[in-house]
């Protein structure tokens, strides 16, 4: 009986990865990837500004979440920035402890009359922490805008937590130098005022990849931008100016125009000399 002869499997093969394939393709659809801007909130407010809902996750403010506002001791820079949204807004628009009190002329102006702004002026930071976290929790408001400069970390995360039940946007206002503090609030941005009737927008913090450079918005206050010709209603970029580099050029002396002549006055004089100085300082006689 001849030998059986048994001979093993081929090695399996495997495939070759297509390196222009997505290594996360198979990972599920709750997975965020932080290279793509975050899943937006449940409900969204436009801005009003095309090219920051362009940065914004969703496409405007967030609701049921925290935003945080880094801007100068004003109220203008913030009310050119939130105007275009709070437009939009059905119910009451609240003010908590800004740095100066509202001018209603010019809120009106910008599409806030004054029957739609609740203006709260607590004193200590801890009646305006509480004022907020009141504010927030009756879900009662269109947007609350609050000025807490002196928020800590662990006071933001309250009122984050808050947000969450909470549908209008909830707009946190701190000073510029707050930026290297640490912030639970999911959406940060640093507003200065840029060129004359320009906002400089940065956002710097959201969920999603960091934007690359600062937006800058046609800001200009609504009563004064009908007045302005359309070359100012939009900034414009302003080229840099070199210098021209202008050579060096000897110009001949006029025909027929002698120079005049400069009588030498030797270096020592006899006693009875003297010098009698002319109109001309460029003639000197000796005498």
């Amino acid at each position: 009986m001849d030998a059986l002869a048994f001979s093993s499997p081929p090695p399996a093969v495997e495939p070759t990865p297509d390196p222009t394939a997505d290594p996360l393709a198979g990972w599920p659809a709750g997975v965020w990837r932080a290279d793509r801007l975050g899943v937006a909130a449940p409900r969204v407010w436009p801005s009003g500004w095309p090219a920051l809902d362009a940065v914004l996750p969703g496409g405007g403010w967030p609701g049921h979440a925290l935003t945080e506002l880094l801007a100068p001791h004003s109220t203008a820079v913030l009310a050119r920035l939130l105007a275009p949204c709070w437009r939009g807004l059905r119910r009451p628009l609240a003010f908590v402890a800004p740095p100066h009190p509202p001018h209603a002329p010019g809120l009106c102006a910008e599409g806030l009359p004054p029957a739609r702004l609740l203006w709260l002026a607590p004193h200590t930071p801890a009646e305006r922490l509480w004022t907020t976290e009141q504010l927030i929790r009756a879900n009662a408001c269109g947007a609350v805008i609050a000025w807490l400069p002196q928020a800590s970390a662990a006071q933001l995360r309250r009122l984050q937590v808050l947000a969450a039940g909470c549908e209008g946007p909830v707009f946190v206002c701190r000073p510029l130098t707050a930026q290297h503090d640490a912030s639970p609030a999911p959406l940060r941005l640093r507003l200065r005022a840029a060129e004359p009737g320009a906002l400089s927008v940065e956002v710097l913090k959201r969920p999603g990849p960091p934007v690359a450079a600062p937006l800058r918005l046609a800001a200009w206050p609504a009563a004064l931008a009908p007045l302005l010709p359309a070359r100012l209603r939009t900034p414009a970029v302003m080229p840099a100016v070199v210098p021209a580099v202008v050579s060096p050029t000897v110009s001949p002396p006029a025909p027929n125009r002698r120079p005049t002549p400069v009588a030498a006055v030797p270096a020592e004089l006899p006693d009875h000399a003297a010098v009698v100085r002319p109109a001309n300082p460029r003639v000197a006689v000796a005498g």
